[in-house]
């Protein structure tokens, strides 16, 4: 048996037991693989997240409209309007049973913006202020005209001070005129549906009734609804 020299079974030992160097290149490419895993699984996340959230958003933004703007999920409509004047707040009690079709209409074009920024274009004292896009005088302009006295007549409890009304629908048309009445008018009935009472806000009626007027009954200085919101619960 041939005999091995100490100077070569040391360095036989030193490389059994000295560490195995790494290629620098396995090094950088396992990074890469776990940079690669990490970013997969935060983008997994944000995904994930982001879809939770607009989930979550559209069913608040569901309910949101269906309670306070008034969108029927059935048969529920808002039971109240609050009316945001340049003069005050005004809150109205909807009369939904009574008049469903017209306060229908009235919650679709509220949530459409329609009355947002409408002026009170006419405002007759001891009868109503009109709230419209129109310039005409349409039934207040009749009321004047034939010069009836309305505190002769007997008056009709349904068509007392503060009652919130439109005119009757034509076929196909897509405003809707806004009258509060600001004295009890029997005569009501012949020109507009009443589809709410002011439960809230009398002082405020009261002040835009009192405003200047020209010849035409309109407002010298521009008054009218900022916005409406439309609650369950006044």
């Amino acid at each position: 048996m041939a005999k091995i020299k100490p100077q070569a079974l040391l360095l036989q030992s030193k490389k059994k037991k000295g560490p195995t160097r790494i290629n620098p290149s396995t090094v950088i490419t396992c990074n890469i693989i776990v940079i690669l895993i990490v970013l997969s699984l935060y983008a997994t996340y944000r995904n994930w997240f982001n879809r939770s959230s607009n989930q979550l958003g559209t069913g608040l933004e569901n309910f949101e409209r269906s309670v306070t703007s008034g969108e029927s999920t059935g048969t529920h409509l808002p039971s109240y309007a609050i009316f945001n004047t340049s003069k005050g707040s005004i809150t109205i009690e909807l009369y939904k049973d009574a008049s469903r079709d017209v306060v229908n209409k009235f919650v679709n074009l509220c949530q459409k913006g329609y009355f947002k920024g409408m002026l009170f274009n006419h405002v007759i004292k001891n009868f109503v202020i009109q709230g419209g896009h129109s310039q005409t005088l349409e039934v207040a302009g009749d009321w004047i005209l034939k010069g009836k006295a309305h505190s002769q007549l007997a008056t009709s409890p349904k068509h007392e001070a503060f009652m919130l009304g439109t005119l009757k629908p034509n076929k196909g048309s897509k405003e809707l005129e806004l009258f509060i009445t600001t004295a009890p008018i029997p005569d009501l009935s012949d020109k507009l549906i009443i589809f709410g009472r002011v439960i809230k806000g009398e002082d405020v009626v009261q002040e835009i009734e009192e405003v200047d007027t020209d010849e035409h009954y309109q407002p010298k200085s521009p008054v009218g609804i900022v916005d409406i919101a439309l609650k369950q619960e006044a």
